[in-house]
């Protein structure tokens, strides 16, 4: 015999719970799950974004481990070779359902995979005595539902702001907003633990309740705080299975956890086998394995903003590290601009009101940031560059590196490249790995004494060490005449169109400027791939502005496109370049939204 698992997943959410200490929270079902089990203090999505965060509990693998699973919105090939956990549940004899929401950023048949996944798909579909492996998906709760107030108990004057916040009206009407959606979220799961216990299944049934990413308020959900990785995690293990948990019911876990783990996690309660492709780490069930010290996280391109951020997060530490530190966190990103608290804290900094520490998120992107999570939850002050904290930052980044060459990220892998993959990228003969890695840090440090370096490295076969040798030459405070020449000619002619668009970028303060522009512009046009149409626009954006020849347009032809994202970009970039963006007015291209409704 063996046991039933019901997962209950709330969309975009930290942990707002009473359980949790939350003094505003409205959750008495959740309240009441977690004062009866267990309590994961420091439990961790691996993605910021749903999408990379589903891919990686769906298949106990870091989404950056098959890219481009790692973006948001991508499709990544699933082999044969890569299982997920409903797949072997039900090899094992389980019933399993999934209701409904799926968005697993990857080609998985989930017909094949679940025995049924619709808005009725119900454990009660099973055959009489069969175990069932049931999710339920509330949306209630996703960040959609931030875009208008949502009334009730909680109200904005109740509201303690975070230190990197201004207080203004709609950063507190979507704080008061959320925490009624919460209260909404847990009467929902609460009604669905009412029909576990009607259908007398309760006491055969493990019950976890967890949040697919981080909540969705100002810098958190998209963005590599702790904000955007932070979710609730609560499991209930009933009397008769109580020999497979290893800490008591009525307890809090303190050592971290992340959705990585979800995967082995319910095989190990099955009694199944873990894949040796799953990256998790099972922490209930017959094959529990140690305790975690880090959970990992990724940022790649959010919907039309690229970027490359990777995480490290102890109990108390936070460490960031940003490959590319000519991205700011903003500029804007049209769907979550819909929310009045982005468009009051961009309103703000555009008019000078805010402090230092507010205006953080608007510049540019330190390479390193480490943070202090036990004397600074709100993740203020950077102590990456005091000597204090060496030794902290050094584990961090150790502990940072080793998984990346263990997971074989492929972050580094330009998006629509031909390598990327998770069957391409298992080996160094494709996929030079730690030479990438080593390149990248030289490059996004901007280390002074790489310039002979990035130089000779514009000559390597691999297309991925060629853009990364070409970003070291853009991020260089000074380049010589033979940089940019080389650069003119990765630019004119280079096997890879990533690499020209790189070269581009960067010749946009020389004598080469018009022409440098010039390629931008084209490679936003209907010929390129997706990614490559992004990466061009988000270029010209930072680097173009009215007197440019022919950019605004480029942005008004982009507008035109028949992709939502790359709409949006130009949308932005022709009201930048003419002086009349208004955060208060978002880019986000409704009507077409509407039209071509995706899955969420």
């Amino acid at each position: 015999m063996r046991p039933n698992i019901l997962w209950l997943v709330s969309e975009d959410n930290n942990s707002w719970l009473g359980c949790y200490g939350d003094p505003l929270a409205r959750t008495p079902n959740l309240d009441a799950l977690g004062r009866k089990g267990v309590i994961y203090r420091n439990a961790t999505s691996t993605a910021s974004v749903c999408a990379p965060s589903r891919y990686a509990f769906l298949t106990g693998m870091h989404a950056e481990s098959n890219a481009p699973a790692q973006h948001m919105r991508a499709t990544a090939h699933l082999p044969a070779a890569i299982p997920t956990y409903p797949q072997l549940m039900r090899n094992a004899g389980y019933y399993c359902t999934n209701n409904e929401k799926t968005d697993y950023n990857c080609d998985v048949d989930v017909d094949a995979i679940w025995d049924e996944s619709s808005q009725s798909a119900h454990w009660r579909g099973r055959a009489k005595g069969q175990p069932f492996m049931a999710v339920f998906n509330s949306l209630t709760t996703h960040e959609r539902f931030t875009f208008k107030p949502t009334p009730g108990a909680v109200e904005p004057d109740q509201i303690n702001l975070p230190g990197y916040l201004p207080d203004r009206p709609g950063i507190r009407e979507n704080f008061a907003s959320y925490h009624n959606l919460m209260e909404k979220m847990d009467a929902e799961f609460g009604a669905r633990l009412a029909e576990l216990e009607a259908d007398g299944l309760a006491e055969d049934t493990i019950v976890f309740y967890y949040g697919d990413n981080g909540g969705t308020m100002p810098r958190s959900k998209h963005y590599p705080w702790r904000e955007g990785f932070e979710v609730p995690l609560i499991v209930y293990v009933p009397p008769k299975w109580r020999h497979l948990s290893p800490v008591g019911m009525g307890t809090e876990v303190a050592t971290p956890v992340s959705l990585l783990d979800l995967a082995p996690t319910v095989l190990s309660l099955a009694g199944l086998d873990v894949p040796k492709t799953m990256q998790g780490k099972a922490f209930l069930g017959a094959r529990t394995e140690d305790p975690r010290e880090f959970t990992f996280g990724a940022r790649d391109r959010v919907d039309e903003r690229d970027g490359l951020v990777r995480v490290a997060m102890t109990e108390r530490w936070h460490y960031m590290r940003t490959y590319t530190p000519h991205r700011p966190y903003w500029p804007e990103m049209a769907y979550a601009w819909r929310m009045a608290g982005y468009q009051d804290w961009d309103a703000a900094w555009r008019a000078g009101e805010l402090d230092s520490v507010q205006s953080a998120f608007f510049e540019a992107q330190p390479y390193e940031a480490l943070y202090d999570m036990s004397a600074d939850p709100d993740q203020l002050v950077n102590l990456a560059d005091d000597p204090a904290y060496a030794q902290e930052l050094a584990r961090c980044r150790d502990a940072l590196d080793r998984q990346m060459l263990a997971i074989r990220d492929n972050g580094f892998i330009p998006e629509g490249s031909p390598l990327e993959g998770w069957q391409n990228t298992r080996s160094n003969a494709k996929y030079p790995l730690g030479d990438i890695m080593a390149l990248a840090r030289r490059a996004a440090s901007r280390d002074p004494d790489a310039a002979g370096y990035f130089l000779a490295a514009m000559d390597h076969a691999n297309e991925v060490v060629r853009y990364w040798a070409a970003i070291g030459l853009l991020l260089a405070e000074h380049r010589s005449p033979a940089a940019d020449a080389r650069l003119a000619s990765a630019m004119r002619s280079d096997s890879s169109v990533h690499v020209r668009l790189v070269a581009a970028e960067a010749l946009t303060p020389t004598d080469l400027r018009g022409e440098a522009i010039g390629v931008l512009s084209q490679l936003t046009g209907p010929d390129q791939i997706q990614a490559v149409r992004l990466g061009a626009l988000n270029a010209l954006t930072f680097v173009a502005g009215a007197k440019d020849p022919g950019v605004a347009d480029t942005a008004a032809a982009a507008e035109q496109a028949d992709d939502l994202q790359i709409r949006n970009a130009g949308r932005f970039l022709r009201q930048s370049i003419a002086g009349t963006y208004n955060p208060h007015q978002p880019v986000f291209d409704l009507q077409y939204f509407l039209k071509n409704l995706p899955k969420e």
